[in-house]
C-alpha cells in the first residue's frame, strides 16, 4: 500500500530491475491517488507511458500522460512546466506524479542536471500537497547514477520495502557540488567578444553558424533568442564584457556565454517569476527553448552552454 498524500510534500526513489518490478511499484501507487480522488499525471518515456497504460486497463483514461523524453527532454524544464505546472493547476488540491528523469540512454551531459532537478524538486514542491514518485532502472543505469538516488529522495523504495534513506542531502549542497566545468569544445568554435553594443553581432554569429550547421529556421531563430536572453543579461547585469562561442557536435549546435556575474539562487531558470517581476525570465526563456542548457558558476564569471538539436 502506497502512502496517500497529504497536505505534506512526499518525494520517492523507486529502485526497479524488470518490468514487472516496474508494475509493482508504480500502478498501486496511481490506483491509491486514483481511489482517492487526486489528479494523476505519469510523466516516463513513451515505452513506460505504454506500459504503465496497458495495465491500468480503462482507468487509464483517469491519468495524464507524459512522454518524458520529449517534456522533460532539457531536465531544467521538468520544474516549471511539468511539475509545478500540474500542482498549481490543481492548487489546493492533493496530487500524485510519477516523474522519471533519468533512463538507459540519456546522454552522459544530461545526467548532471538530472541530478540537480531531482535535488532541486524539493525545494520546489516543498510546500505543495503532492506525492512524487521517481522511478530508476537499477539493472540497467550505472551504478554512479544510482548512487544519487538516496541523495535526492529522502526516501526509497526497493523490493516493496519503503526506507528513510540516510545519505539524503541538502538540495543546495549537492547542486553546487555538481557545478562542474564544461569540457572545451571538440570541434573548432566560432568566438565573439561583445558588449551592450554588440548583441546585434551575437545574434548574427549565432544565425549564421545554426544555419550552415542545417538547424531548422524556426529552430534557428529560437536559438537566436535564447543566446540574446543570455548574452543581454551577461552584459547588463554586471555591466561589462561577454564572449561567445559557437559550434557544431555531431547533430547538436552549441552555443556558449560567458560573462561576469554571479548566481544567487540555484532555482533560477526553474520557476517561473510573479507576473510582476520585471526580471527572472532570460534563463526561463532558455530552458523553454534549448534541449540543454549547462551552467557553470564562478566567483566571478557565468558560462551558459546552450544545445539545439538538429
Amino acid at each position: 500500500m502506497t502512502p496517500r498524500t497529504t497536505e505534506t510534500f512526499v518525494h520517492e526513489g523507486l529502485l526497479y530491475r524488470g518490468c514487472a518490478d516496474y508494475l509493482a511499484g508504480t500502478v498501486p501507487f496511481v490506483r491509491d491517488g486514483l481511489d482517492a480522488g487526486e489528479p494523476v499525471l505519469v510523466a516516463v518515456p513513451q515505452p513506460h507511458v505504454e506500459l504503465i497504460s496497458d495495465e491500468l486497463g480503462g482507468d487509464a483514461g483517469q491519468v495524464r500522460f507524459l512522454d518524458m523524453a520529449k517534456a522533460g527532454r532539457n531536465p531544467n524544464r521538468i520544474i516549471p512546466w511539468v511539475l509545478r505546472g500540474f500542482v498549481d493547476e490543481f492548487r489546493g488540491r492533493p496530487v500524485r506524479i510519477i516523474g522519471e528523469p533519468i533512463w538507459p540512454g540519456r546522454a552522459p551531459e544530461e545526467i548532471p542536471l538530472c541530478v540537480q532537478h531531482e535535488a532541486l524538486i524539493n525545494v520546489a514542491l516543498a510546500d505543495a500537497p503532492a506525492a512524487v514518485l521517481c522511478p530508476y532502472d537499477a539493472n540497467a543505469l550505472d551504478a554512479g547514477v544510482l548512487l544519487y538516488t538516496g541523495r535526492t529522495h529522502p526516501v526509497l523504495v526497493e523490493d516493496g520495502e519503503r526506507r528513510r534513506h540516510p545519505g539524503y542531502a541538502d538540495p543546495y549542497a549537492l547542486v553546487a557540488l555538481l557545478n562542474l566545468p564544461l569540457p572545451e569544445p571538440t570541434a573548432p568554435a566560432a568566438e565573439l567578444t561583445f558588449d551592450r553594443l554588440g548583441l546585434a553581432g551575437v545574434r548574427d554569429l549565432v544565425g549564421d553558424r545554426a544555419r550552415r550547421a542545417g538547424l531548422a529556421p524556426r529552430r534557428v531563430v529560437d536559438l537566436q533568442l535564447a543566446v540574446n536572453e543570455i548574452a543581454t543579461n551577461a552584459v547588463t547585469h554586471a555591466d561589462g564584457f561577454g564572449a561567445v562561442r559557437v559550434w557544431q557536435e555531431g547533430l547538436r549546435v552549441l552555443c556558449e556565454v560567458r560573462g561576469p556575474g554571479e548566481l544567487t539562487d540555484w532555482m533560477a531558470g526553474r520557476l517561473l517569476p510573479p507576473p510582476d517581476s520585471a526580471r527572472g525570465r532570460g534563463l526561463l526563456l532558455a530552458n523553454r527553448l534549448c534541449d540543454l542548457v549547462q551552467t557553470y558558476v564562478q566567483p566571478d564569471a557565468i558560462t551558459t552552454r546552450l544545445h539545439m538539436l538538429i
